[in-house]
C-alpha cells in the first residue's frame, strides 16, 4: 500500500498544534489548503492525499459498487495514514499530535483513525461524515475534542448520519460538539465560522 503524499502550509511556531487535512472522495490535497487557511490562516498544516486513485482524484478508502464502506479497506488504509502521520509528524518536530480536519471521505478516515488509533490525533472536525464502521471498536478517547457538522439536506448522506457518529464517539469518551446546518453535502461560510470558533482555543 502506497505512502501517502502530502502538502506542508508553513505557521506558527512550534508551540501551536499543527492540522491534519484531508480531502474527499476525488479530490487531493490542494483542494484542503484554502479552507486549512480559512480556519487558522497562522496555523502549521499538513494536507493529505488519499492513496487510492478515485474518480480523477483520490480517495482513502475503498468503497462497493453499492457505496458502501469496504471497511477491511478502510482498516488497512487507515492503519498505514496513522503510520504516516507519525512519520511526518517527527519529520516537522509537531509539538503534540495534530488535529484532524476531514471532508466527507476525509471525514470518515479521521473517525476511523479517532476510534483505532486515538493516540495519532488530538482533536477532530468532521466535515459531512458517517459512521465507519458497523461494529465500533471497544477503543476508548481519552477526552479527546470532536467537532461533527453535517448538512440536513445532505443528498450523499442518511437522516442522522452525524448524530449518530457524535453518539458513538461520545459513548468512546470524546468531548463532542454536534451542529446541523441547513445546507448540502458542501462546505459553507457558516462551516468555516463554526470550525475557526471551535478551533482557537486548541490552537
Amino acid at each position: 500500500m502506497p505512502s501517502h503524499d502530502h502538502y506542508l502550509l508553513g505557521g506558527a511556531g512550534l508551540g501551536h498544534t499543527p492540522l491534519l487535512m484531508l480531502h474527499g472522495s476525488g479530490g487531493t490535497e490542494q483542494h484542503m489548503v484554502p479552507l486549512a487557511r480559512q480556519l487558522a490562516p497562522s496555523a502549521m498544516a499538513v494536507a493529505v492525499r488519499g492513496s487510492m486513485p478515485w474518480e480523477g482524484g483520490f480517495a482513502f478508502f475503498r468503497r462497493f459498487e453499492d457505496r458502501s464502506i469496504d471497511e477491511r479497506d478502510l482498516v488497512a488504509r487507515a492503519g498505514r495514514l496513522a503510520d504516516d502521520v507519525a512519520h511526518i509528524g517527527v519529520d516537522y518536530r509537531f509539538p503534540k499530535p495534530p488535529i484532524a480536519v476531514g471532508f466527507s471521505n476525509g471525514a470518515i478516515i479521521a473517525a476511523a483513525l479517532l476510534m483505532l488509533y486515538p493516540q495519532c490525533v488530538s482533536a477532530a472536525v468532521l466535515l459531512r461524515p458517517l459512521s465507519p464502521f458497523a461494529t465500533d471498536p471497544g477503543t476508548r478517547l481519552p477526552r479527546t475534542p470532536v467537532l461533527i457538522i453535517d448538512g440536513h439536506h445532505d443528498e450523499r448522506r442518511s437522516p442522522g448520519d452525524g448524530a449518530r457518529l457524535a453518539n458513538r464517539l461520545a459513548h468512546m469518551g470524546a468531548e463532542m460538539t454536534h451542529h446541523q446546518l441547513p445546507t448540502g453535502h458542501s462546505i459553507t461560510e457558516d462551516d468555516i465560522r463554526l470550525g475557526r470558533e471551535w478551533l482557537r482555543p486548541l490552537l
